[in-house]
Protein backbone atom coordinates (compact mmCIF):
# COMPACT_ATOMS: atom_id res chain seq x y z
CA UNK A 1 0.00 0.00 0.00
CA UNK A 2 2.73 2.36 1.07
CA UNK A 3 4.73 1.79 -2.71
CA UNK A 4 1.07 2.43 -4.76
CA UNK A 5 0.67 5.76 -2.19
CA UNK A 6 4.06 6.59 -3.61
CA UNK A 7 3.33 5.98 -7.10
CA UNK A 8 -0.07 8.45 -6.49
CA UNK A 9 2.93 10.90 -4.82
CA UNK A 10 5.53 10.70 -7.37
CA UNK A 11 4.07 9.56 -10.74
CA UNK A 12 4.40 11.72 -14.01
CA UNK A 13 1.41 12.55 -16.37
CA UNK A 14 2.25 10.04 -18.97
CA UNK A 15 2.82 7.20 -16.21
CA UNK A 16 -0.52 8.12 -15.11
CA UNK A 17 -2.27 8.25 -18.58
CA UNK A 18 -1.13 4.63 -19.19
CA UNK A 19 -3.28 3.46 -16.58
CA UNK A 20 -7.10 2.08 -18.12
CA UNK A 21 -9.43 4.67 -17.78
CA UNK A 22 -7.58 7.55 -16.47
CA UNK A 23 -7.55 10.79 -19.10
CA UNK A 24 -4.76 13.45 -19.25
CA UNK A 25 -7.61 15.72 -17.10
CA UNK A 26 -7.91 13.35 -14.74
CA UNK A 27 -4.00 12.69 -14.27
CA UNK A 28 -3.44 16.59 -14.48
CA UNK A 29 -6.09 17.02 -11.25
CA UNK A 30 -4.33 13.99 -9.63
CA UNK A 31 -1.09 15.51 -9.93
CA UNK A 32 -2.56 19.04 -8.98
CA UNK A 33 -3.76 17.77 -5.48
CA UNK A 34 -0.73 15.39 -4.19
CA UNK A 35 0.54 14.97 -1.84
CA UNK A 36 -1.81 12.17 -0.31
CA UNK A 37 -1.40 11.26 3.10
CA UNK A 38 -3.47 8.14 2.91
CA UNK A 39 -4.40 5.98 -0.82
CA UNK A 40 -7.88 7.07 -0.38
CA UNK A 41 -6.70 10.63 0.25
CA UNK A 42 -7.10 10.33 -3.92
CA UNK A 43 -11.32 9.75 -3.93
CA UNK A 44 -11.62 13.68 -3.09
CA UNK A 45 -9.75 14.29 -6.85
CA UNK A 46 -13.02 15.23 -8.90
CA UNK A 47 -13.45 11.66 -11.56
CA UNK A 48 -11.43 9.68 -9.31
CA UNK A 49 -13.68 6.90 -7.73
CA UNK A 50 -13.05 3.41 -5.88
CA UNK A 51 -13.21 0.91 -8.93
CA UNK A 52 -10.97 3.74 -10.87
CA UNK A 53 -8.67 3.89 -7.88
CA UNK A 54 -8.82 0.16 -7.27
CA UNK A 55 -7.95 -0.36 -10.98
CA UNK A 56 -5.24 2.05 -10.77
CA UNK A 57 -3.41 0.01 -7.36
CA UNK A 58 -3.94 -3.53 -9.88
CA UNK A 59 -2.37 -1.94 -12.77
CA UNK A 60 0.78 -0.65 -10.61
CA UNK A 61 1.02 -3.87 -8.64
CA UNK A 62 1.34 -5.44 -12.17
CA UNK A 63 3.70 -3.79 -13.24
CA UNK A 64 5.70 -3.61 -10.17
CA UNK A 65 5.74 -7.42 -10.25
CA UNK A 66 6.49 -7.58 -14.56
CA UNK A 67 9.39 -5.21 -13.53
CA UNK A 68 10.96 -7.48 -10.27
CA UNK A 69 10.76 -10.56 -12.39
CA UNK A 70 13.30 -8.78 -15.39
CA UNK A 71 15.26 -6.54 -13.11
CA UNK A 72 18.47 -7.61 -11.96
CA UNK A 73 20.60 -6.45 -9.36
CA UNK A 74 24.35 -6.07 -10.50
CA UNK A 75 25.80 -4.24 -7.95
CA UNK A 76 25.29 -3.19 -4.23
CA UNK A 77 26.22 0.11 -5.21
CA UNK A 78 22.78 0.35 -6.99
CA UNK A 79 20.87 -1.40 -4.39
CA UNK A 80 22.75 1.39 -1.39
CA UNK A 81 21.96 4.41 -4.14
CA UNK A 82 18.10 3.15 -4.51
CA UNK A 83 18.12 2.63 -0.63
CA UNK A 84 19.37 6.47 0.23
CA UNK A 85 16.10 7.58 -2.35
CA UNK A 86 13.90 5.75 -1.08
CA UNK A 87 13.75 7.30 2.66
CA UNK A 88 13.68 10.78 0.53
CA UNK A 89 10.58 9.57 -1.27
CA UNK A 90 9.15 8.41 2.12
CA UNK A 91 9.36 11.24 3.54
CA UNK A 92 8.44 13.69 0.87
CA UNK A 93 5.14 11.32 0.58
CA UNK A 94 4.84 11.25 3.98
CA UNK A 95 4.99 15.68 4.32
CA UNK A 96 2.21 16.53 5.74
CA UNK A 97 0.24 19.79 4.19
CA UNK A 98 0.89 23.20 5.76
CA UNK A 99 -1.63 24.51 8.54
CA UNK A 100 -2.29 27.86 6.37
CA UNK A 101 -2.83 25.50 3.21
CA UNK A 102 -5.74 24.04 5.53
CA UNK A 103 -7.24 27.14 7.03
CA UNK A 104 -7.16 28.58 3.07
CA UNK A 105 -9.15 24.59 2.51
CA UNK A 106 -11.34 25.17 5.36
CA UNK A 107 -12.35 28.83 4.35
CA UNK A 108 -13.09 27.63 0.78
CA UNK A 109 -15.00 24.94 1.68
CA UNK A 110 -16.83 27.02 4.15
CA UNK A 111 -17.39 29.53 1.41
CA UNK A 112 -18.82 27.46 -1.40
CA UNK A 113 -21.12 26.08 1.53
CA UNK A 114 -22.15 29.48 1.94
CA UNK A 115 -22.73 29.96 -1.55
CA UNK A 116 -24.81 26.77 -2.28
CA UNK A 117 -27.08 27.68 0.86
CA UNK A 118 -27.58 31.57 -0.45
CA UNK A 119 -28.07 29.96 -3.86
CA UNK A 120 -30.68 27.90 -2.74
CA UNK A 121 -32.31 30.59 -0.97
CA UNK A 122 -32.74 32.36 -3.61
CA UNK A 123 -34.13 29.37 -5.99
CA UNK A 124 -36.91 29.18 -3.54
CA UNK A 125 -37.59 32.57 -2.46
CA UNK A 126 -37.68 32.89 -6.44
CA UNK A 127 -39.93 29.78 -6.64
CA UNK A 128 -41.90 31.09 -4.06
CA UNK A 129 -42.47 35.07 -5.55
CA UNK A 130 -43.66 33.25 -8.78
CA UNK A 131 -46.05 31.05 -6.57
CA UNK A 132 -47.66 33.89 -4.81
CA UNK A 133 -47.43 37.05 -7.19
CA UNK A 134 -48.67 34.16 -10.53
CA UNK A 135 -49.74 31.01 -9.68
CA UNK A 136 -51.94 31.83 -6.32
CA UNK A 137 -53.90 34.90 -8.34
CA UNK A 138 -53.66 31.78 -11.53
CA UNK A 139 -55.46 29.49 -9.26
CA UNK A 140 -57.95 31.42 -7.69
CA UNK A 141 -59.22 32.86 -10.84
CA UNK A 142 -59.57 29.15 -12.46
CA UNK A 143 -60.80 27.30 -9.34
CA UNK A 144 -61.35 29.08 -6.66
CA UNK A 145 -63.31 32.15 -7.70
CA UNK A 146 -65.75 29.81 -10.04
CA UNK A 147 -66.25 27.47 -7.15
CA UNK A 148 -67.46 30.59 -5.30
CA UNK A 149 -69.63 31.64 -8.03
CA UNK A 150 -71.35 28.28 -8.61
CA UNK A 151 -71.93 28.17 -4.60
CA UNK A 152 -73.61 31.48 -4.38
CA UNK A 153 -75.70 30.23 -7.97
CA UNK A 154 -76.50 27.62 -6.07
CA UNK A 155 -78.00 29.33 -3.09
CA UNK A 156 -79.68 31.93 -5.09
CA UNK A 157 -81.39 28.84 -7.15
CA UNK A 158 -82.21 27.32 -3.81
CA UNK A 159 -84.02 30.38 -2.62
CA UNK A 160 -85.49 31.05 -5.54
CA UNK A 161 -86.77 27.34 -5.60
CA UNK A 162 -88.29 27.80 -2.14
CA UNK A 163 -89.84 30.85 -3.37
CA UNK A 164 -91.59 29.05 -5.84
CA UNK A 165 -92.50 26.32 -4.06
CA UNK A 166 -94.06 28.70 -1.60
CA UNK A 167 -95.94 30.07 -4.71
CA UNK A 168 -96.98 27.02 -5.61
CA UNK A 169 -98.29 25.84 -2.59
CA UNK A 170 -100.19 29.33 -2.68
CA UNK A 171 -101.45 29.23 -5.95
CA UNK A 172 -103.08 25.21 -4.83
CA UNK A 173 -104.79 26.63 -1.82
CA UNK A 174 -106.04 29.48 -4.35
CA UNK A 175 -106.72 26.59 -6.69
CA UNK A 176 -108.67 24.54 -4.07
CA UNK A 177 -110.95 28.20 -2.69
CA UNK A 178 -111.29 28.35 -6.72
CA UNK A 179 -112.81 24.93 -7.35
CA UNK A 180 -114.69 24.87 -4.72
CA UNK A 181 -116.33 28.12 -5.51
CA UNK A 182 -117.08 26.97 -8.64
CA UNK A 183 -118.94 23.83 -7.66
CA UNK A 184 -120.49 25.71 -5.39
CA UNK A 185 -121.29 28.01 -8.35
CA UNK A 186 -122.43 25.20 -10.62
CA UNK A 187 -124.93 23.50 -7.96
CA UNK A 188 -126.57 26.88 -7.85
CA UNK A 189 -126.95 27.02 -11.17
CA UNK A 190 -127.95 23.78 -11.33
CA UNK A 191 -130.64 24.52 -8.70
CA UNK A 192 -131.79 28.26 -10.47
CA UNK A 193 -132.03 25.78 -13.37
CA UNK A 194 -134.33 23.28 -11.75
CA UNK A 195 -136.48 26.08 -9.95
CA UNK A 196 -137.02 27.94 -13.82
CA UNK A 197 -138.03 24.27 -14.81
CA UNK A 198 -140.58 24.54 -12.11
CA UNK A 199 -142.06 28.01 -12.59
CA UNK A 200 -142.12 27.27 -16.10
CA UNK A 201 -144.41 24.27 -15.35
CA UNK A 202 -146.50 26.00 -13.07
CA UNK A 203 -146.96 28.61 -15.39
CA UNK A 204 -147.92 26.11 -18.39
CA UNK A 205 -150.53 24.76 -16.00
CA UNK A 206 -152.05 27.76 -14.87
CA UNK A 207 -152.00 28.97 -18.84
CA UNK A 208 -154.32 26.32 -19.27
CA UNK A 209 -156.71 26.96 -16.34
CA UNK A 210 -156.89 30.40 -17.13
CA UNK A 211 -158.65 29.13 -20.68
CA UNK A 212 -161.71 27.96 -18.70
CA UNK A 213 -161.86 30.92 -17.07
CA UNK A 214 -161.04 34.53 -15.83
CA UNK A 215 -160.04 33.47 -12.88
CA UNK A 216 -158.09 36.78 -10.98
CA UNK A 217 -156.91 34.94 -8.37
CA UNK A 218 -155.50 32.72 -11.32
CA UNK A 219 -153.99 35.98 -13.20
CA UNK A 220 -152.47 36.79 -9.13
CA UNK A 221 -150.24 33.87 -9.32
CA UNK A 222 -149.34 34.09 -13.02
CA UNK A 223 -147.74 37.09 -12.29
CA UNK A 224 -146.05 36.16 -9.23
CA UNK A 225 -144.27 32.96 -11.20
CA UNK A 226 -143.27 35.35 -13.86
CA UNK A 227 -142.19 38.07 -11.10
CA UNK A 228 -139.74 34.83 -9.47
CA UNK A 229 -138.97 33.41 -12.91
CA UNK A 230 -137.52 37.17 -13.55
CA UNK A 231 -135.57 37.01 -10.71
CA UNK A 232 -134.15 33.60 -11.17
CA UNK A 233 -133.27 33.78 -14.80
CA UNK A 234 -131.34 37.32 -13.14
CA UNK A 235 -129.76 35.53 -10.63
CA UNK A 236 -128.40 32.87 -13.16
CA UNK A 237 -126.93 35.60 -15.68
CA UNK A 238 -125.06 36.72 -12.80
CA UNK A 239 -123.30 33.11 -11.63
CA UNK A 240 -122.75 32.83 -15.55
CA UNK A 241 -120.68 36.68 -15.79
CA UNK A 242 -119.04 35.44 -12.94
CA UNK A 243 -117.67 32.31 -14.85
CA UNK A 244 -117.27 34.64 -18.06
CA UNK A 245 -120.41 32.58 -19.84
CA UNK A 246 -121.30 35.77 -21.64
CA UNK A 247 -123.02 34.06 -24.03
CA UNK A 248 -125.61 31.95 -21.38
CA UNK A 249 -125.45 35.30 -19.24
CA UNK A 250 -126.82 37.10 -22.37
CA UNK A 251 -129.63 34.75 -22.90
CA UNK A 252 -130.99 34.81 -19.22
CA UNK A 253 -130.91 38.63 -18.97
CA UNK A 254 -133.25 38.11 -22.17
CA UNK A 255 -135.72 36.01 -20.97
CA UNK A 256 -135.56 37.91 -18.26
CA UNK A 257 -136.38 41.45 -19.92
CA UNK A 258 -139.21 39.46 -22.10
CA UNK A 259 -140.54 38.16 -18.87
CA UNK A 260 -141.03 42.01 -17.39
CA UNK A 261 -141.71 43.57 -20.55
CA UNK A 262 -144.78 41.06 -20.55
CA UNK A 263 -145.55 41.97 -17.02
CA UNK A 264 -145.56 45.74 -17.90
CA UNK A 265 -148.30 45.57 -20.28
CA UNK A 266 -150.73 44.52 -17.10
CA UNK A 267 -148.98 45.40 -13.92
CA UNK A 268 -150.85 48.29 -12.13
CA UNK A 269 -149.50 51.57 -12.10
CA UNK A 270 -147.92 51.94 -9.04
CA UNK A 271 -145.03 49.58 -10.59
CA UNK A 272 -145.14 50.29 -14.04
CA UNK A 273 -142.01 53.00 -13.35
CA UNK A 274 -140.51 50.27 -11.65
CA UNK A 275 -140.65 47.95 -14.45
CA UNK A 276 -139.38 50.41 -16.85
CA UNK A 277 -136.11 51.14 -15.03
CA UNK A 278 -135.53 47.09 -14.48
CA UNK A 279 -136.07 46.95 -18.44
CA UNK A 280 -134.08 49.90 -19.03
CA UNK A 281 -130.76 48.60 -17.18
CA UNK A 282 -131.16 45.04 -19.07
CA UNK A 283 -131.61 46.88 -22.40
CA UNK A 284 -128.45 48.48 -21.09
CA UNK A 285 -126.48 45.19 -20.58
CA UNK A 286 -127.87 43.36 -23.24
CA UNK A 287 -125.92 46.03 -25.12
CA UNK A 288 -123.22 45.47 -23.72
CA UNK A 289 -122.94 41.89 -23.82
CA UNK A 290 -120.85 40.08 -25.12
CA UNK A 291 -118.32 42.82 -26.27
CA UNK A 292 -118.26 45.31 -22.77
CA UNK A 293 -119.10 42.34 -19.72
CA UNK A 294 -117.61 44.93 -17.51
CA UNK A 295 -119.87 47.28 -17.60
CA UNK A 296 -122.80 44.79 -18.40
CA UNK A 297 -122.52 43.12 -14.94
CA UNK A 298 -123.22 46.15 -13.24
CA UNK A 299 -126.36 46.69 -15.00
CA UNK A 300 -127.14 43.12 -14.47
CA UNK A 301 -126.48 43.61 -10.49
CA UNK A 302 -128.60 46.97 -10.40
CA UNK A 303 -131.60 45.40 -12.19
CA UNK A 304 -131.44 42.27 -10.18
CA UNK A 305 -131.46 44.74 -6.94
CA UNK A 306 -134.23 46.87 -8.03
CA UNK A 307 -136.41 43.62 -8.20
CA UNK A 308 -135.29 42.18 -5.26
CA UNK A 309 -135.88 44.90 -3.11
CA UNK A 310 -137.62 48.10 -4.77
CA UNK A 311 -140.76 46.86 -6.83
CA UNK A 312 -143.45 48.48 -4.68
CA UNK A 313 -146.73 46.46 -3.81
CA UNK A 314 -149.04 49.18 -3.23
CA UNK A 315 -149.67 52.71 -4.24
CA UNK A 316 -148.82 53.79 -0.70
CA UNK A 317 -145.74 51.75 -0.81
CA UNK A 318 -144.83 53.18 -4.80
CA UNK A 319 -145.69 56.95 -3.02
CA UNK A 320 -143.06 56.83 -0.33
CA UNK A 321 -140.27 54.77 -2.05
CA UNK A 322 -137.64 56.42 -4.45
CA UNK A 323 -135.82 54.27 -6.75
CA UNK A 324 -131.88 55.20 -5.30
CA UNK A 325 -129.96 56.08 -8.28
CA UNK A 326 -126.97 53.46 -8.24
CA UNK A 327 -123.58 54.78 -10.45
CA UNK A 328 -121.36 51.86 -12.78
CA UNK A 329 -118.42 50.88 -11.09
CA UNK A 330 -116.99 49.17 -14.29
CA UNK A 331 -115.56 46.53 -12.44
CA UNK A 332 -115.95 43.18 -10.87
CA UNK A 333 -117.60 42.58 -7.90
CA UNK A 334 -118.03 40.04 -5.58
CA UNK A 335 -121.42 39.54 -4.68
CA UNK A 336 -123.85 36.88 -2.80
CA UNK A 337 -124.80 33.98 -4.79
CA UNK A 338 -128.43 34.61 -4.74
CA UNK A 339 -130.43 31.33 -3.49
CA UNK A 340 -132.59 30.22 -5.99
CA UNK A 341 -136.72 31.22 -5.74
CA UNK A 342 -139.44 28.44 -3.78
CA UNK A 343 -142.99 29.27 -4.87
CA UNK A 344 -145.67 27.23 -3.78
CA UNK A 345 -148.70 28.02 -5.47
CA UNK A 346 -152.27 28.29 -3.98
CA UNK A 347 -154.65 26.09 -5.21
Amino acid sequence: MTDFLNFLNTAELDTLTKIPGISRQLAGNIIAARPFDFVEDALRVKGMGKNLLGRAQSHFEAELNDSESRAMIPVQEEAAAIEKSQPKVESSARKEPSAFARVIRSILHFVWSVIKVVITLAIGILIGGAIYFWGLPLFNQRFVAPVEQNTSRIEQLSSEVTALNEKIASLQTQLEDVNSRVDTIEKTIEAHSASLAQLEEMQTRLDDEMKNGNDTRALELKREIMLTRSIEYLSRARLYLSQSNFGLAREDAQSARDLLAQLQGGAPEYQVDALAQIIARLDMALGNLPAFPVIAVDDVDIAWQLLMNELPESEAEAAITQTPEVAPTFTFTSTPTPEPATVTPTP
